[in-house]
């Protein structure tokens, strides 16, 4: 049968598939559109079933603000390579896939996949978009946060984002200088008080095992063992709490100065931080 071009246009519009895919899968289906919408699906889970062991190392990480500052959301697309990660396409899914993040606000990541966009859920439009590439794409992070006002940064490659939130309305200055230190040097956790305590224990055992292969420390007591081990902890706050980093735009201060000094009321209450490098 005749499969006429507005017929391929308004499947097209229905699936975001290739005009060719959307040809081919209404002659497939002798001009049924449910079972061109069919075709175009499982050809989508046929490759994202081949590809599924491939790692998605490129991407977009965006980040996105409400309108009052007070609640953000953190997503990534993945892909496998950075040619796919620049296709206008693939930008347009994954800002499609943010402001849903946004507006319907889930609770976390199987909740965003499920979410549903027209006629369509996320994942199946992550598959389709699989299909259609011949690459890999997935949703490996998504994260949000609820403050008083919120901050964000995306580096200029796309491929790490931070959102930051305070007590209290900062000024843009000091709100994207945290949200670029966060970006910059990754931190553990706000300070010291609020670190994981499974990270502390790590890290405890990492310094006690160095101390006791070194030969200089054989026969030395436990509790000397132990002073050094704190030691280094007390170390590992100053470079991996935020409050304690010292903060790279002054190598003189600490963040903890930084942000007193351009309001001495405002603290941080949460970060989310993802990279496609890590």
């Amino acid at each position: 049968m005749e499969i006429k071009a507005a017929d391929v246009a308004k499947l097209r519009q229905m699936t975001g598939a290739g005009m060719m895919d959307c040809k081919n899968a209404l002659v497939e289906a002798n001009g049924d559109f449910d079972r061109a919408k069919e075709i175009i699906r499982e050809k989508g889970k046929l490759v994202a079933a081949k590809r599924a062991d491939r790692a998605t190392t490129e991407g977009a990480v965006i980040a996105k603000i409400s309108p009052d500052y007070k609640q953000a959301i953190l997503v990534c697309l993945g892909c496998e390579t950075d040619f796919v990660s620049q296709n206008a396409e693939f930008r347009a899914l994954a800002n499609s896939i943010a402001d849903t993040a946004l507006a319907e606000y889930p609770a976390n990541l199987k909740a965003l996949l499920d979410a549903r966009v027209g006629e369509t859920t996320i994942q199946e439009l992550v598959t389709q978009q699989t299909g259609k590439s011949g690459e890999k794409h997935d949703v490996p992070y998504y994260e949000h946060i609820e403050a008083e006002y919120i901050a964000a940064y995306i580096h200029t490659n796309g491929k790490v984002a931070t959102i930051v939130g305070f007590n209290k309305k900062v000024s843009d200055g000091a709100g994207k200088d945290i949200a670029m230190q966060i970006t910059a040097m990754a931190p553990v956790s706000i300070s010291k008080a609020d670190c994981p305590v499974t990270v502390i224990e790590k890290e405890l055992e990492i310094y006690r095992e160095q101390i006791n292969q070194d030969p200089k420390m054989a026969g030395k007591p436990a509790n000397m063992i132990e002073q050094i081990a704190q030691g280094k902890l007390q170390k590992f706050f100053k470079e991996s709490t935020l409050e304690d980093q010292t903060f790279v735009k002054d190598g003189k201060i600490s963040v903890a100065a930084y942000l007193k000094a351009a309001d001495p009321e405002a603290k941080v209450t949460a970060f989310r931080r993802f990279s496609l490098n890590d």
